[in-house]
């Protein structure tokens, strides 16, 4: 799409309003087209123009968008106009049109993927992904499934059903806050395999220390054994550049869509390896396609279908700022207040010190405090907001700066951390 169709195509959607922060945003990238992605992450006035296209608060510092991040204000606008569109028609665009609309976002996340459609579904988020594969396998008494202590607790809690309903074995390993390598994390993962292993889960970017995983070379050692691999991938997606061809051959993997890609609440996608699909029972019944068609996953009933729409906003916004970008700006944020805190004597960072390991998230702990505690007192004393990771190992209060946050805000931050720590 050339520049000024994209204009005329987003001024029939959200206006002149909205508009002219794309064309602030258009001129921004075009100055900056020659600029080297790690170069651009250090210049605090292309990443101001950023900001202006987020509706950011002004009644306390956001440092915490992992959760759900901001929808800049173009695709906030079209998701607006989406509900509108679709209630002024109401069940005639549901019937009509509804499905056909849904493949085209469908198409998109598969590209920004690098999947076929046919092996992507939309949900709601990573959980109601990952569900759908680990209650959807034929467990067997005394199965086996593998996971890491700091994985996502309502996952953890979906093996713990499964175990309770057929009986399987959970085996739970625990990751070291700085490896020394990526062969340490295989070896840790492979020395719980037994032969009666079949299903491997591992992050792609631990939520609750950010760090990143070595996804291909763990999808190796668990084919090598027999294992299938199932990725948590809810913050890797939208933040870190990387299509499937660069994880190996991944059996499934799922992510949220309202973190990092920036659509409103309730998106979320799930792929699923095409020879994999058959294998897997729907959550929902659904006699409409094959056993081998991943639709049969996607049974969703009537669900707001503006948000689904709205993903193909989200993707232009997206695409407009570049993955490259997006990651080199997200690490250099992170680096920019984890290395000026990272060898004081109170302070603990639960994060990988080697920059490849992580990204945008970072988790910290004071001496003397407990997450709860810091977290109350950031919010409380310094107008910053964070979240409290208490899940031994792993103690502390988890940040995540975005696009838009400043590095005057992370200024504050370390200036609230330092004095707390004395």
């Amino acid at each position: 799409m050339t520049s000024l169709s994209k204009r005329q195509f987003l001024k029939s959607l959200v206006g002149t309003a909205a508009l002219s922060t794309w064309v602030s945003l258009d001129e921004a990238l075009a100055s900056a087209t020659t600029t080297p992605a790690h170069v651009l992450a250090h210049q605090e006035d292309f990443w101001t123009t950023i900001r202006a296209a987020y509706p950011v608060t002004t009644d306390f510092i956001q440092l915490e968008n992992g959760y759900y991040s901001l929808a800049a204000r173009p695709v906030m606008d079209s998701y607006l106009k989406h509900i509108q569109a679709v209630n002024s028609v109401s069940s005639y665009y549901m019937r009509t049109r509804q499905y056909d609309d849904k493949r085209v976002s469908q198409t998109q996340l598969a590209k920004l993927l690098g999947c076929s459609p046919d092996e992507l579904i939309i949900t709601r988020n990573t959980t109601e992904s990952l569900d759908t594969v680990i209650g959807g396998l034929s467990w067997k008494p005394g199965d086996e499934a593998i996971m890491a202590q700091q994985d996502y607790g309502a996952m953890q809690d979906m093996f713990k059903l499964q175990a309770r309903r057929h009986g399987i074995i959970n085996r739970v390993v625990s990751l070291p806050n700085n490896p020394k390598s990526d062969a340490e994390i295989v070896s840790l993962y492979e020395k719980a395999i037994t032969p009666k292993t079949r299903l491997l889960m591992v992050c792609h970017m631990v939520n609750i220390t950010g760090q990143i995983l070595p996804i291909r070379q763990l999808t190796e050692m668990a084919h090598k054994h027999g294992v299938e691999v199932l990725v948590d991938g809810a913050h890797a997606f939208g933040q870190l550049a990387f299509t499937m061809s660069d994880l190996g051959n991944v059996d499934y993997y799922a992510s949220s869509l309202h973190k990092w890609l920036g659509t409103p609440l309730g998106a979320g996608i799930l792929y699923v390896r095409r020879d994999k699909i058959a294998g897997l029972w729907p959550l929902f019944a659904d006699s409409s396609v094959a056993d081998t068609d991943i639709r049969k996953l996607n049974h969703t009933g009537t669900h707001p279908v503006a948000t689904d729409l709205a993903i193909q906003d989200a993707i232009a916004f997206h695409n407009s700022i570049g993955i490259e970008r997006k990651e080199a700006r997200l690490r250099y944020l992170q680096r920019y207040w984890t290395d000026q805190v990272r060898h004081h004597q109170n302070i603990t960072l639960n994060t990988p010190e080697a920059p490849a390991r992580s990204c945008a998230i970072a988790n910290v702990g004071v001496a003397g405090k407990t997450p709860a505690e810091l977290a109350k007192t950031l919010f409380d004393n310094y107008k910053i907001f964070t979240v409290a990771i208490d899940s031994p190992p792993v103690q502390g209060v988890r940040v995540t700066p975005h696009l838009y946050t400043t590095t005057t805000e992370l200024d504050a931050f370390v200036r609230a951390l330092k004095e707390l720590a004395g």
